[in-house]
């Protein structure tokens, strides 16, 4: 009689346990700028004198590693607009994100802002598109840090679906690293947040 040997049987993972981290829903709602806003946690967040804090600040998420982290308009997508906001990072370093094209979970592009140079550190301080998977860089790397300082910055971002074109303005200034181009997202909803750190925005407008 033939023995089968249990050495030689394929180890069966559970699908629960192969399967990446799902993201946790935006459940619950915060409102302020005169709107409401989905996120993860109301806990997470707080609204002072019409500034709104990112209090808490959640571990990177991996597998995919992209930004999960955001407080999303509740409105219908957007194609075009401008959006003018104050932002300030956390100190002594930090980063944060603008979200826009956002579709549904896993499908938006977001701009984040930084006080490192994309030179340096190459998933700072860009454009990034996220489509299902890890967030992937879509413009260049030339130009400075964007928050040098841990100060309030005015941050100014133009976007038209229509083709494709995004672009951000930093205390008035530019760079190639702050402009992209993408056409597979299109109209979206926009988000305020970061990656992994905490960060505050005041005197929000959206203008469609």
């Amino acid at each position: 009689m033939r023995r089968r040997s249990l050495l030689a049987l394929p180890t069966l993972i559970p699908a629960a346990l192969a399967a990446p981290p799902k993201t946790p829903p935006l459940a619950e709602r915060i409102s302020v700028f005169g709107r409401s806003w989905a996120v993860i946690s109301a806990a997470e967040w707080t609204v002072e004198s019409g500034a709104l804090h990112l209090t808490a600040a959640r571990p990177q998420q991996a597998d995919p590693r992209r930004p999960i982290q955001f407080a999303l308009a509740e409105s219908e997508p957007i194609g075009k607009f401008t959006m003018e906001v104050e932002v300030r990072r956390l100190a002594p370093k930090g980063s944060l994100i603008l979200v826009y094209a956002w579709q549904k979970d896993g499908y938006f592009n977001y701009v984040h802002l930084s006080d490192d140079e994309a030179s340096k550190v190459e998933v700072h301080n860009g454009i990034f598109h996220c489509y299902g998977g890890d967030r992937v860089r879509i413009s260049p790397t030339a130009g400075p840090a964007t928050l040098p300082t841990a100060g309030w910055h005015k941050v100014r971002i133009s976007y038209d679906a229509a083709s494709g074109t995004v672009q951000a303005w930093v205390d008035g200034q530019t760079s190639a690293s702050l402009k992209a181009v993408d056409l597979s997202l299109s109209a979206g909803r926009i988000g305020l947040g970061s990656f992994f750190n905490t960060a505050s925005f005041r005197n929000f407008t959206l203008t469609t």
